[in-house]
């Protein structure tokens, strides 16, 4: 099945990791072949990919902002759970996993692919059902950093499960009752941390593997952070506390 990636970050990420087929690269009529977008036509000539010149209002019709590009893609290459555990050994790293339980909103959902890549992290683990999946609309929220993540689906509670026979914390971003403060909760080690859904949080199955349940302090007025804005924090308080050794 095919899809269309548009704007120049995403179409670029998705050229330059190589992990998707691509089968053409559309630009309008009235984009000039300069800077980034002379780089994406060089890659996509270099590997024989059709380059072909359209109306700036087929684009347009592809979704918001494209910025005068789009490439027509395979679906995004979901991974096994496996190939992240692999990729933290063969790094020599304790694992970094993110997990996302029922995070529906495609915005969201991009914002905390991109926030983890940039964090470092081996890798997303998503449901299959029920939850955002990884679709243009995410590719371009994360502004492609999808491409670069090892992205898997499948049943978090059995998989968390397995991970905690090896050693690792899983914690669960949930303020209320039975949840730690930040800086009293384990962030050195392999960890994974779960964030959940936008309006429910995690599903009881999901919060009863948690070690820990760690809040957010909330000094202002307002009661809670938004799901991305808040697991994007302690994404990087985790790799603050990894490089204090």
């Amino acid at each position: 099945m095919k899809e269309w990636i548009i704007g120049r970050n995403p179409v670029m990420e998705v050229l330059v990791t190589k992990r998707r087929e691509v089968f053409r690269l559309l630009l309008a009529t009235n984009v000039e072949e300069k800077g980034r977008v002379a780089e994406m036509t060089q890659m996509a000539r270099a590997r024989k990919i059709p380059v072909e010149r359209v109306a700036r209002e087929k684009l347009a019709s592809m979704g918001e902002n494209p910025q005068g590009v789009a490439l027509e893609v395979s679906r995004y290459p979901y991974v096994d759970i496996s190939d992240i555990t692999t990729l933290a050994e063969r790094k020599q790293e304790d694992l970094f996993l993110l997990m996302l339980d029922l995070v529906q909103n495609p915005q969201n959902l991009g914002t905390l692919l991109r926030t983890a890549e940039a964090a470092g992290v081996h890798g997303v683990l998503i449901p299959p059902h029920r939850a955002a999946e990884v679709t243009p609309a995410v590719v371009s929220a994360s502004a492609g950093a999808t491409e670069h993540l090892l992205i898997a689906q499948g049943n978090l509670v059995q998989i968390c499960k397995e991970l905690k026979k090896d050693n690792a914390w899983v914690i669960g971003l949930e303020g209320g009752e039975g949840s730690k403060r930040i800086q009293d909760v384990p962030l050195k080690g392999p960890i994974v941390l779960i964030v959940g859904n936008e309006g429910e949080g995690m599903r009881p199955l999901v919060k009863d593997t948690c070690d820990f349940l760690l809040s957010l302090p909330m000094l202002g007025n307002i009661e809670s952070l938004n799901a991305a804005v808040a697991g994007s924090i302690v994404l990087y308080q985790v790799v603050l506390e990894r490089q204090k050794d």
